[in-house]
């Protein structure tokens, strides 16, 4: 008899060495299960009785329940992931869902917040932050400017924005002194939404932003140009995972800074290694640059790890980080793929209201600081 035995399972009576003896394993394991005679007092006229079949292989007899021992404990989140409702609102034939039902109209700032969303480490959720944002600000009513600054284009995709090469975008605006307006295409994610794209071009233009006058404010003075002549209430900057020239353009164009950190280890190397990067510039580029949004990202309850990196980034930003934070959500990883957002492809889903009230409560504290 084993020494443990799962809990919830019951045991039952072994059988004798003489049985056990006289029917192999394997013969017992293949037999079929007996099947009882038909009943020969059946009556004249009334039909034969009926003989039930027997059970399938593998499946449990009728009226006995079979107990599992408890697996891990799912997250609260991740309870509605898999739920798509009477209607399947993620097929890409059926268009755009509609957005959630929780938008409400949401308070201007004062004057233009410029957000460059930054983090040296890949995969913390940048890209992924920086189109959700923009978009629940847009669907609140506010104008949103994103400016994409990665050669892979990703937040370009989530918007649904063609960045094909030698489309025109943040290249031109970058080395050829282009206008930020004459490129920047609507998005289809919210009427109040406009995306200037990145393509595979911008991979070069590290190289080339080194024999420019003044290679750091070339963003910053296209930046200040437009805000001059439009109506705009955020724009964010999403950055490659680097810090090259590129993402120093973006740190001395904003004013203020969102970190996405994922909840891991890993994570934290990274800031503090970002934080020494926003020192200098603040210290020799950009006088007004500050940290004022912190959003923790890809957080599972189910660990502990996840908790104890959210609790050291509140200590050490405890003014800036967000009350909210984005859990593992399978939505917010397909949404990309059918490009949009996950605030429009799964409303619904946790990854979504997540993002919503992220944006909620960057709105509220914009608002705030004007009072």
């Amino acid at each position: 008899m084993p020494d443990h035995v799962p809990p919830n399972v019951e045991l039952t009576t072994a059988p004798t060495a003489a049985s056990a003896a006289a029917v192999p394993r394997e013969t017992a394991a293949a037999a079929p299960a007996e099947v009882p005679a038909p009943d020969d007092t059946t009556q004249p006229g009334q039909p034969p009785t009926e003989v039930p079949e027997p059970p399938a292989a593998g499946s449990p007899p009728e009226g006995l329940a079979v107990s599992r021992p408890p697996g891990p404990r799912r997250a609260k989140f991740d309870r509605d992931e898999f739920d798509h409702g009477d209607a399947d609102t993620t097929s890409p034939a059926a268009g755009p869902a509609a957005p959630p039902a929780g938008v409400s109209l949401l308070p201007r700032p004062e004057h233009p917040r410029v957000f460059v969303v930054a983090n040296q480490k890949g995969g913390v959720g940048k890209t992924t932050t920086s189109v959700n944002l923009a978009a629940g600000l847009a669907l609140g009513g506010l104008n949103v400017v994103l400016i994409d600054l990665d050669p892979q284009g990703n937040a370009s995709t989530a918007l649904g924005i063609e960045h094909s090469p030698g489309t025109p975008g943040t290249y031109e605006v970058l080395i050829e002194d282009a206008a930020i307006a004459e490129h920047l295409v609507d998005s289809p994610e919210a009427p109040s939404l406009r995306v200037l794209p990145a393509t595979i071009d911008l991979a070069g233009a590290e190289i080339q932003l080194v024999s420019k006058v003044a290679r750091e404010n070339r963003l910053r003075r296209a930046l200040r140009t437009f805000l001059a002549d439009e109506n705009v209430d955020y724009v964010f900057l999403d950055c490659p995972p680097s810090l090259g020239l590129i993402t120093l353009n973006a740190l001395v164009a904003a004013g203020e800074i969102l970190i996405p950190i994922q909840c891991e280890y890993y994570a934290l190397e990274g800031v503090s290694q970002l934080v020494r990067t926003i020192n200098l510039v603040k210290g020799e580029l950009n006088e007004d640059l500050s940290v004022t949004t912190v959003l923790l990202t890809m957080y599972d309850a189910r660990t502990r790890l996840a908790a104890q990196v959210a609790d050291e980034v509140r200590a050490y930003f405890a003014d800036q980080t967000l009350p909210t934070v984005i859990p593992r959500s399978v939505r917010i990883s397909e949404a990309p793929s059918y490009g949009q957002t996950v605030l429009t492809y799964h409303p619904d889903s946790a990854g979504a209201v997540s993002y919503l009230e992220a944006a909620h409560e960057i709105a509220r504290r914009g608002a705030k600081e004007n009072t």
